[in-house]
């Protein structure tokens, strides 16, 4: 077997780390949650960070790229909501029901990618769908039988997120030959530009400006440089790594929170989640079979 070459090595440890990171970072937010800081607040804070202080780095690239503006603003945008929502969804929601909702992306994945980047849904594609639809209803499913919808808003933040994150992949591919670093700004910016609208609505998140001690500060300072490592770490990693095989990679962002949650706030999933997690779970590694047959059917593509 020939050796992996340096570069996709680099890649797929770079998703590794950023999911690695993800999956606990829900618990400092909720340190920050309860020392009086919201969901809003802190991701504005927190996103800030690496747009202040690593966003002048990547005017040029963004210079460049000025002919693609609108797509970086979607993609600013949709990654913006992606973890904003994901964000207040962990605030509000337990850990690993909240990530099970977030990672239907595969589902979401072959919606966009057949509208934005025209690939046709072959058999794997539909076994997906299927697979990731079905797990979602046996986790959400209530004993009344009523349609299985996210029961609390917690969930709802969580299904939007994982729509977002899906669409934000997408937009990523199709946004081939623009640098890591201008795509990093637009992510940055997009969340800050959301938490800015959020505060207009809720302004008393800010309240905690005028008691927060050092070490909220330094916090928020540290998850916004851990935020932003990982930010460059997705972008470095989805443009080496085919979006199917990222979406397995980012599972173990599941593992990582589920461990977490177990150990910080004792947490438990009952026989129905387990369920319905192991289907969706399933789908995302299967999603890695969804364009073989288009590779067989178009070799020189």
């Amino acid at each position: 077997m020939p050796p992996i070459p340096l570069q996709r090595t680099l890649a797929i440890g770079s998703l590794i780390y950023a999911a690695t990171l993800w999956g606990m970072m829900w618990y400092p937010y909720r340190l920050l949650n309860e020392a009086g800081v919201g969901g809003i607040a802190s991701s504005l804070f927190t996103y800030a960070v690496p747009l202040l202080a690593l966003g002048w780095l990547h005017g040029r690239e963004l210079q460049r790229a000025r002919s693609r503006w609108m797509w970086l603003a979607a993609l600013g945008l949709a990654a913006g909501w992606t973890n904003l929502a994901y964000v207040l969804a962990m605030l509000q929601g337990e850990v690993v029901r909240v990530l099970l909702l977030f990672f239907l992306s595969p589902l979401w994945t072959v919606v966009f990618a057949r509208i934005l980047l025209h690939e046709k849904l072959n058999r794997g594609g539909w076994a997906v769908m299927v697979l990731a639809a079905g797990g979602a209803m046996v986790m959400l499913w209530q004993p009344g039988g009523d349609l299985p919808l996210p029961t609390n808003r917690a969930e709802w933040l969580a299904l939007s997120a994982g729509v977002m994150f899906a669409f934000s992949n997408v937009i990523s591919r199709h946004l081939g030959g623009v640098t890591e670093g201008a795509k990093s700004v637009s992510i940055w910016a997009g969340v800050v530009v959301l938490t800015l609208i959020g505060l207009w609505r809720y302004p008393g998140e800010l309240d905690f400006i005028e008691q927060a001690g050092w070490g909220v500060w330094l916090l928020l300072l540290g998850v916004g440089l851990a935020i932003g490592s990982m930010t460059y770490a997705v972008q470095y990693g989805l443009a080496r790594v085919p979006a199917n095989q990222a979406i397995v990679i980012f599972l173990f962002e599941l593992v990582v929170a589920a461990v977490a949650a177990y150990f910080l706030s004792m947490e438990r999933m009952g026989l129905q989640e387990w369920v319905g997690a192991i289907m969706i779970v399933a789908a995302s590694l299967f999603s890695g079979h969804m364009e073989d047959d288009q590779a067989k059917e178009n070799p020189h593509a």
